[in-house]
Protein backbone atom coordinates (compact mmCIF):
# COMPACT_ATOMS: atom_id res chain seq x y z
CA UNK A 1 0.00 0.00 0.00
CA UNK A 2 3.00 2.63 0.87
CA UNK A 3 3.72 2.26 -3.08
CA UNK A 4 -0.14 3.27 -3.81
CA UNK A 5 -0.33 7.30 -4.71
CA UNK A 6 -2.36 9.18 -2.38
CA UNK A 7 -4.81 10.34 -4.82
CA UNK A 8 -5.62 6.12 -6.00
CA UNK A 9 -5.43 5.50 -1.94
CA UNK A 10 -8.09 7.52 -1.70
CA UNK A 11 -10.19 6.81 -4.93
CA UNK A 12 -10.00 3.03 -3.15
CA UNK A 13 -10.67 4.20 0.20
CA UNK A 14 -13.89 5.92 -1.05
CA UNK A 15 -14.94 2.65 -3.07
CA UNK A 16 -14.57 1.17 0.43
CA UNK A 17 -16.69 3.29 2.60
CA UNK A 18 -19.29 3.32 -0.20
CA UNK A 19 -22.53 2.28 0.19
CA UNK A 20 -21.92 -1.27 -0.44
CA UNK A 21 -19.59 -1.77 1.89
CA UNK A 22 -19.94 0.38 5.06
CA UNK A 23 -19.51 -2.26 7.27
CA UNK A 24 -15.42 -3.05 6.39
CA UNK A 25 -15.25 1.35 6.12
CA UNK A 26 -16.34 0.77 10.01
CA UNK A 27 -13.80 -1.89 11.17
CA UNK A 28 -10.25 0.28 9.06
CA UNK A 29 -8.83 3.27 11.09
CA UNK A 30 -11.31 3.10 13.92
CA UNK A 31 -9.84 5.53 16.91
CA UNK A 32 -9.26 3.09 20.22
CA UNK A 33 -9.93 5.06 23.45
CA UNK A 34 -7.98 5.86 26.04
CA UNK A 35 -8.70 4.65 29.53
CA UNK A 36 -11.20 7.64 30.24
CA UNK A 37 -13.43 6.15 27.29
CA UNK A 38 -12.27 8.81 25.08
CA UNK A 39 -11.01 8.78 21.22
CA UNK A 40 -8.93 10.99 19.26
CA UNK A 41 -9.80 12.77 16.48
CA UNK A 42 -8.91 12.77 12.62
CA UNK A 43 -6.82 15.86 11.74
CA UNK A 44 -4.53 16.76 9.03
CA UNK A 45 -1.63 16.70 12.08
CA UNK A 46 -0.85 14.60 15.26
CA UNK A 47 -0.40 16.82 18.07
CA UNK A 48 1.10 15.79 21.23
CA UNK A 49 -1.22 13.64 23.46
CA UNK A 50 -0.94 15.55 26.71
CA UNK A 51 -2.59 18.65 25.20
CA UNK A 52 -4.20 17.61 22.10
CA UNK A 53 -6.75 14.66 20.62
CA UNK A 54 -5.56 15.52 16.93
CA UNK A 55 -4.44 12.97 15.08
CA UNK A 56 -3.65 12.10 11.87
CA UNK A 57 -2.13 8.23 12.07
CA UNK A 58 -4.67 5.24 11.38
CA UNK A 59 -6.15 3.86 14.11
CA UNK A 60 -4.42 6.24 16.93
CA UNK A 61 -6.06 7.18 20.11
CA UNK A 62 -5.36 10.62 19.71
CA UNK A 63 -4.47 11.26 23.72
CA UNK A 64 -6.48 12.34 26.81
CA UNK A 65 -7.26 15.78 26.01
CA UNK A 66 -10.66 17.23 27.37
CA UNK A 67 -11.39 17.67 23.63
CA UNK A 68 -11.31 14.49 22.24
CA UNK A 69 -14.49 12.14 21.26
CA UNK A 70 -17.00 10.26 22.62
CA UNK A 71 -17.25 8.18 19.75
CA UNK A 72 -14.57 6.36 17.39
CA UNK A 73 -13.59 7.80 14.02
CA UNK A 74 -13.43 5.12 11.27
CA UNK A 75 -11.95 5.37 7.77
CA UNK A 76 -14.44 7.94 6.08
CA UNK A 77 -13.29 10.30 8.64
CA UNK A 78 -9.65 9.73 7.81
CA UNK A 79 -9.90 10.04 4.08
CA UNK A 80 -12.08 13.41 5.01
CA UNK A 81 -10.29 14.96 7.90
CA UNK A 82 -6.71 13.49 7.60
CA UNK A 83 -6.41 12.72 3.78
CA UNK A 84 -7.95 15.51 3.01
CA UNK A 85 -10.14 13.63 1.00
CA UNK A 86 -7.36 13.56 -2.35
CA UNK A 87 -4.60 11.90 -0.46
CA UNK A 88 -2.38 14.97 -0.85
CA UNK A 89 -1.23 14.27 2.85
CA UNK A 90 -0.48 11.72 5.24
CA UNK A 91 -0.24 9.49 2.46
CA UNK A 92 1.82 6.52 3.22
CA UNK A 93 3.26 8.76 6.55
CA UNK A 94 1.17 10.63 9.12
CA UNK A 95 2.10 14.25 9.99
CA UNK A 96 2.76 15.33 13.46
CA UNK A 97 4.48 14.12 16.51
CA UNK A 98 5.36 10.37 16.66
CA UNK A 99 5.23 9.96 12.85
CA UNK A 100 6.90 6.88 11.13
CA UNK A 101 7.97 6.01 7.63
CA UNK A 102 5.00 4.95 6.29
CA UNK A 103 3.28 4.59 9.58
CA UNK A 104 -0.20 4.93 7.96
CA UNK A 105 0.48 2.65 5.06
CA UNK A 106 1.48 -0.19 7.60
CA UNK A 107 -1.91 0.59 10.11
CA UNK A 108 -4.35 0.07 6.79
CA UNK A 109 -2.52 -3.31 6.14
CA UNK A 110 -3.05 -4.03 9.93
CA UNK A 111 -6.62 -3.38 9.49
CA UNK A 112 -7.08 -4.89 6.09
CA UNK A 113 -5.71 -8.58 7.81
CA UNK A 114 -7.95 -8.58 10.26
CA UNK A 115 -11.35 -8.25 8.32
CA UNK A 116 -13.17 -11.83 7.41
CA UNK A 117 -11.56 -13.66 4.45
CA UNK A 118 -15.11 -12.27 2.50
CA UNK A 119 -14.24 -8.88 3.51
CA UNK A 120 -10.70 -9.81 2.16
CA UNK A 121 -11.91 -10.56 -1.13
CA UNK A 122 -14.11 -7.31 -1.58
CA UNK A 123 -11.01 -5.45 -0.62
CA UNK A 124 -9.04 -7.08 -3.09
CA UNK A 125 -11.14 -6.92 -6.16
CA UNK A 126 -11.66 -2.90 -5.01
CA UNK A 127 -7.66 -2.34 -4.64
CA UNK A 128 -7.25 -3.98 -8.11
CA UNK A 129 -9.51 -1.53 -9.69
CA UNK A 130 -7.62 1.35 -8.41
Amino acid sequence: LAKTSGKDFVNFANAVVGVSHPNIGNKVCATKAQSSGKYGKYADKTGTKSSDNNTSLCGDDGGSHNGSSNDAEVFEHFIKKTLLENGSKNWPTSTGTGSSTNDNAKAVAGDLTKLTTEEKTIVAGLLAKT
